[in-house]
């Protein structure tokens, strides 16, 4: 009971912003900043709550002082921020009705992933190899989510085709939770509308002007 109550008082406490972080600015955030982290935290606050109540045994024995709950809900606060609360909620959710384990961070990131796919978003690992394997030019492709080819274009599509997978995949990733960002904070992202030019070597004749320029080439040169 005092585990179960002291991790209450650290998610109020986590919740209301009293336990900062070192790293925190002192500058004043704005209106909205404060409302989406408010909502980012009540977020981790519920899941938290779901876990407590799920996994009630295994929770103590994890998370068994205040301190280290705190520690670990800010540790959960920062590496999901890149998701909108409801996708968090929802990947909890996800987490406790496929495993009769307590989720890792890591098991919960892949919950999120999960239902981002759902809604038609590739996981990290699956946007590179789409990145990777699309062939040139790549705005003209058919892409599983505008979000892919945002962050492949970011990355550098050469970058990508010519360095080593441990190099590439970073920076890929980086750009791609960049624009998952962006998604989640309801921005609508399409793809371009524009269409590159296609080289003059690469446009292919028709039958007609192949026998027209051959028979002009003929005249030409007296055959």
């Amino acid at each position: 009971m005092k585990a179960i109550k002291e991790a209450a008082e650290v998610a109020k406490s986590v919740a209301q912003g009293t336990s900062a972080s070192p790293t925190s600015s002192a500058t004043p955030a704005g209106q909205t900043e404060h409302h989406d982290k408010q909502a980012l935290v009540e977020s981790i606050n519920q899941v938290f709550a779901l876990f407590r109540l799920n996994y009630h045994n295994q929770f103590l024995a994890a998370y068994p002082d205040s301190e280290q709950l705190g520690m670990i809900m800010r540790l959960w606060r920062d590496a999901l921020s890149i998701y909108a609360p409801e996708t968090i909620l929802a990947a909890g959710r996800h987490a406790i009705e496929s495993s009769d384990y307590l989720p890792t961070l890591n098991r919960m990131l892949g919950c999120c992933h999960q239902v981002l796919g759902e809604k038609g978003l590739p996981g990290p690992r699956d946007a590179f190899l789409e990145a990777c394997t699309k062939p040139s030019p790549k705005h003209e492709q058919a892409w599983s989510h505008p979000l892919v080819y945002f962050a492949g274009r970011d990355s550098d599509w050469f970058y990508l085709a010519n360095n080593a997978e441990k190099d590439t995949f970073p920076v890929f990733k980086k750009h791609y939770d960049s624009w998952l960002a962006r998604f989640n904070r309801g921005e609508l992202i399409e793809l371009p509308q524009h269409a590159e030019l296609p080289k003059a070597g690469d446009v292919a004749m028709t039958e007609t002007a192949r026998r027209e320029a051959l028979a002009a080439l003929r005249k030409e040169l007296a055959l």
